[in-house]
């Protein structure tokens, strides 16, 4: 890679914006949405916690389904950021996990923040401006969930909902925007 640019470039051909990443995403806060409306909440949240280990090899089907190889270069810089941030929502959910013994209608909250947190290195990952309003969303709307004491339900709904618009806005995209 001769620039960050390129770098980036490389990353949204692989993972077509990081789009397929962001609806598989959203499946996964849906599917755990009406676990937690039709079981528990309890298994809402680990619906959401196993559901989040399959969100990678997922989108990785769907690029390759769409054309896309799934699989940046192995000369990336920008490599190691994907990584860190994936350690990064690991580390967290046990933070996530503790405020749901407190109050488990904190869980999915605390579940928004960090990973609108996370989505800010996107921005970086794949030089896509959308990712800061993508983060800044996510974050943003676990506050009123938690002050206004919203059912556990609401934040795994919220969640999907906020992922797949923001999904389908970034599939919208034009394949190398910046």
């Amino acid at each position: 890679m001769i620039s960050i640019s390129d770098a980036q470039r490389d990353m949204r051909f692989a993972y077509f914006n990081g789009a397929t990443g962001a609806v598989t995403s959203a499946t996964a806060w849906l599917i755990a949405a009406f676990v937690a409306t039709f079981i528990s909440a309890t298994a809402g949240i680990v619906t959401l916690i196993l559901g989040g280990m399959l969100i990678f090899p997922a989108s990785i089907l769907l690029c390759k389904i769409i054309g896309r190889p799934g699989k940046h270069s192995k000369s990336n810089p920008l490599a190691p950021l994907a990584i860190e941030g994936t350690f990064w929502m690991m580390l967290s959910i046990p933070v996530a996990i503790a405020a749901a013994l407190y109050k488990v209608e904190w869980f999915f909250p605390a579940m928004l923040l960090f990973i609108g947190g996370r989505y800010f290195t996107f921005a970086t990952l794949y030089g896509m401006k959308i990712y800061w309003a993508f983060g800044a969303t996510l974050a943003a709307s676990a506050v009123p969930l938690v002050v206004f004491e919203a059912p556990v339900v609401s934040g795994a709904y919220t969640g999907a909902f906020i992922e797949y618009v923001y999904g389908i806005a970034i599939f919208s995209a034009k394949p190398n925007a910046t």
